[in-house]
């Protein structure tokens, strides 16, 4: 091959000093011969690997696989691990440190002498934590996802993670399912490694990447054991060596276009909330003026992926029916122009896409909703914006008019939740504060409060709730969320009481508590904050610097790039 001598790696690898001798005689001990620092185009390898994250527990064999397509492909692979976010794992939540893995990511990067990165993420919080923190750099990137485990089985039938366990937990406290009957699903839930199989926010991202052109075709939905993933991690190897040698930096395939294609690509897979607040964070690092307002462009946008939350199939389902590639050629009249890793614009790759079951993936003539993408709410209520998805909700509560019931914190509503004697009904809407990002901290997935005992024996399977939470990618319910500003920073949340009375009206994209202000403002003069829940390290540098939902939940230090050479030596 041709050998790049600007390669960034060369400042490290190619001098002929004592700073040379170290950084190449180290490496050596490893095996590496010494033609191999001739210059050629180090690749990271940022694996999250983890036996702690189940979802990610096959990305050695794909690190494998990358390597292959880097040698081939004339490169030098090394690979090295940060953090690794279990979401179904991690306490308190995985959200908490999705912007310390960023920081991780973003120091190995700068750090080390590397010219591209090839990151490995998988379960919710990993992609959008490497996606920040390689941003910030701005070397050639590619992502390859984990990608989604087999289908859960269980007396016959498929089950879904996530979307199924709530059901079933529902089941459970309302006396209508056993517990042997429980660990028996259980135990047919999760057949092999891999993230959710439902359209929970990992294979939400995974499709996203896909559809931003930041990912190979085929990513989003290739299962995680299947070997046509194995195969697309080697060219994946093979591509980010060719980005390198044309110098395509991530911001040269990140544009505002391809954010825009997301919002209208999450809208029509039915994909996850959560996917608000990543993109947007990851927009804050590059620089892209995207705004919580600009989701608006997805809510009129049909869905045509009928998996679950929002349907009936699986991810492994999706695939076999043509995967994000036959979405994307669905609903190429709403999509713009835009760059990927191929070096070729993303209508590429639709061009010879097919969809082979029309269940599973709808036509824009017979879609699964009409108008299903996340709504962006405002009002009295929510001052800088909440959201709700349509498309998991009840139709008949979208636009619902009811009085609060209020939870203090996730500890009062776990310990009255199951009161046969609750005052509640099919009307009230349920309010939980105290879980947005300052407040837990982190803003977990506890916002889909489940649904009170003493209305779950009588069939209530669903009704309106409230908070600044988050809510799981699999889950489902007629769920208000990301209210900001938050109840821990003084936002009107905090000053709701059991009774008052609250509007959704989800056509006219509004909510609010409809309490007289000078009512209020007496509340407001009473009201004093909780203390911070933690006093040192990450989690109190994140308390103190964490933003609010509608920008992204970034920490303000971090907002933007810093591409700067480190040019200090260690020795």
């Amino acid at each position: 091959m041709q050998v790049n001598k600007i390669n960034r790696s060369s400042k490290w690898y190619g001098k002929a000093n004592r700073d040379g001798f170290i950084h190449r005689s180290w490496m050596k001990n490893q095996g590496f011969p010494h033609h191999v620092f001739d210059g050629r185009p180090v690749i990271g390898i940022c694996n999250t690997w983890s036996e702690l994250t189940p979802c990610n527990a096959g990305l050695r064999g794909l690190a494998e696989a990358v390597k292959r397509g880097v040698w081939e492909a004339g490169g030098l692979p090394v690979e090295f691990p940060v953090m690794s976010l279990g979401e179904t794992q991690i306490k308190p939540t995985a959200m908490l440190f999705r912007n310390l893995l960023a920081m991780d990511v973003e120091e190995s990067i700068r750090g080390y002498g590397m010219d591209g990165v090839v990151l490995l993420g998988g379960c919710d919080k990993t992609t959008p934590g490497q996606l920040m923190g390689a941003a910030s750099v701005d070397l050639p990137t590619v992502v390859v996802s984990a990608g989604p485990m087999l289908n859960g089985k269980w007396r016959g039938k498929d089950i879904g993670s996530g979307t199924d366990v709530w059901k079933f937990d529902a089941d459970v406290r309302a006396g209508r399912m056993s517990m042997d009957a429980f660990l028996s699903a259980e135990a047919g839930n999760s057949r092999s490694v891999g993230v959710c199989m439902t359209m929970g926010t990992a294979s939400t991202m995974a499709s996203l990447s896909e559809s931003m052109g930041i990912s190979l075709p085929g990513n989003g939905s290739l299962p995680a054991v299947d070997a046509r993933r194995t195969a697309l991690a080697h060219m994946s190897g093979r591509r980010i060596v060719d980005l390198v040698q044309h110098g395509i930096r991530l911001s040269g395939i990140l544009q505002r276009s391809s954010f825009e294609n997301a919002i209208i690509t999450n809208a029509a897979i039915g994909g996850s909330t959560n996917a608000v607040v990543h993109l947007l964070a990851i927009a804050g690092r590059l620089g892209i003026d995207l705004t919580l307002r600009d989701f608006d462009i997805g809510s009129e946008i049909p869905l045509l992926v009928n998996c679950m939350p929002a349907g009936e199939y699986l991810m492994e389902d999706f695939c076999y029916a043509g995967g994000i590639a036959a979405v994307l050629r669905e609903i190429a009249g709403y999509l713009k122009p835009a760059p990927s890793v191929l070096r070729q614009d993303i209508s590429t790759y639709w061009q010879d896409a097919e969809c082979f079951n029309r269940d599973v993936i709808r036509s824009l003539t017979d879609p699964l909703q009409a108008k299903a993408g996340i709504r962006v709410l405002q009002g009295s209520l929510a001052p800088d914006g909440a959201l709700i998805k349509p498309a998991a909700a009840s139709p008949h509560l979208l636009n619902h008019e009811g009085a609060a019931f209020v939870f203090e914190t996730i500890e009062h509503m776990k310990s009255v939740i199951d009161d046969p004697d609750l005052p509640v009904d099919e009307q009230t809407i349920l309010v939980l504060r105290g879980c947005g990002p300052r407040g837990y901290p982190g803003m977990p997935e506890v916002g889909n409060i489940p649904i009170p005992k003493s209305l779950a024996v009588r069939g209530v399977s669903d009704v309106v709730r409230i908070s600044d939470a988050r809510m799981s990618g699999t889950a489902f319910g007629t769920v208000v969320l990301h209210v900001a500003p938050e109840s821990q920073i003084g936002g009107p949340l905090a000053l709701v009481e059991t009774g008052d009375r609250i509007r959704l009206n989800t056509s006219e994209g509004r909510l609010d508590l409809l309490v007289a202000d000078d009512v209020l403002a007496a509340r407001r003069a009473n009201w004093t904050p909780e203390p911070p829940p933690y006093t040192r390290g990450y989690a109190r540098l994140y308390v103190d610097h964490v933003m609010q939902a509608d920008t992204g939940a970034d920490l303000d230090f971090l907002i933007g790039q810093d591409t700067r050479e480190v040019t200090r030596e260690s020795h």
